[in-house]
């Protein structure tokens, strides 16, 4: 069996220890940073977590050979489940076949008629400035369905539902359910709630105005203007990932936001804004945290001192960067 291994934040270091892990047990690897070598794997280990996956998906050429999703640290993710310390204890397995691969739905999205990368989680469609409204006309099969002012819409595969889709309010999904969950954000129709539509569904968000200009969110990483109109559908061919633990990442995930949602209430903003970021994007550094909130240095660091205090994220040394300290989640148990 040929494995591949690739990560685009991935050091050529780990990539060499995770050969020789691999070689030791009999099997051959490469590692590689483009997709000029993909169809030469039998399977592909990606590291970086469930975002290292998202990442991957984003820019392959070649869905068909199944990905592992791998993580440095503790990982419960919904793409990826194994850690990186456990992989040795997986390889027998691995060389049986003794797993399952799931397709994983993806959203193919259209921005004013042109495609961009399909998508793992969700695509959004949000003004370029918060609290600011935006009007917009939402779509199925060709069927107006409403005619909206709001924040912003959402529309989430059922692995992306528990995660920004349901931290605007939108309901969790199965993951064997074909469907696809859409939200209005802040409707100023109190009666508005979230709807499933069939993942064959054309879903249209279309004439859409605001006194600022409208961007598209894709899995929550990369913003695309958009002018007037959005097209999402089912994306050929879905992500293929390999399950090596049996139990229900969405049950789990449900229960892990039940718990982290009745802890939130009583924790500042901007410990709150922190914990989200590192729910949804996985480990990452003081650096990338102040980056990615837009939050003075002073308050990532105290935001990040309370989070430690009582227990809800942990410090550890980057296995790519010594030098480096990565911020996660504590698992809940």
């Amino acid at each position: 069996m040929r494995i591949g291994i690739a990560g685009t934040q991935t050091t050529e270091l780990i990539a060499k220890s995770i050969k020789e892990t691999l070689s030791d047990a009999g099997f051959e690897s490469f590692y590689f940073k483009n997709n000029s070598k993909v169809t030469m794997a039998d399977l592909v280990i990606v590291l970086g977590g469930d975002r290292g996956v998202r990442n991957y998906f984003h820019s392959t050429l070649d869905a068909d050979t199944p990905v592992l999703g791998i993580s440095e640290s503790e990982s419960n993710g919904a793409l990826a489940q194994i850690e990186l310390k456990e992989l040795p204890t997986y390889l027998n397995r691995i060389k049986k076949q003794d797993y399952v691969i799931e397709d994983v739905p993806r959203i193919g999205v259209k921005i004013d008629g042109k495609n961009t990368y399909p998508v793992l989680n969700d695509v959004a469609v949000f003004t370029s400035k918060s609290a600011t409204l935006m009007e917009h006309i939402l779509r199925i099969n060709g069927e107006e369905v409403w005619h909206d002012s709001s924040d912003g819409v959402i529309i989430s595969t059922p692995i992306g539902s528990s995660a920004y889709s349901m931290s605007a309010g939108g309901p969790v999904i199965f993951q064997a359910a074909n469907v696809f969950g859409i939200i209005s954000v802040n409707s100023l129709d109190i009666t508005r709630r979230p709807i499933i539509v069939s993942d064959n569904s054309i879903i249209e968000i279309d004439e859409i105005s605001s006194r600022l200009h409208c961007d598209v969110v894709l899995d929550g990483i990369d913003r695309f203007k958009i002018n007037s109109k959005l097209e999402a559908t089912r994306f050929t061919p879905p992500a293929r990932i390999i399950r090596m633990k049996s139990d229900s990442t969405a049950i789990s995930a449900l229960a892990n936001k039940v718990k982290l949602a009745e802890e939130l209430l009583a924790m500042p903003p901007s410990s709150k804004l922190l914990l989200k970021i590192l729910e949804y994007e996985g480990s990452m550094t003081q650096k990338e945290l102040a980056s990615k909130t837009l939050l003075p240095d002073r308050t990532v660091r105290l935001a990040m001192k309370h989070l430690m205090e009582k227990g809800y994220i942990k410090r550890k040394v980057s296995m790519q960067d010594a030098r480096q300290k990565i911020y996660e989640i504590t698992k809940l148990d």
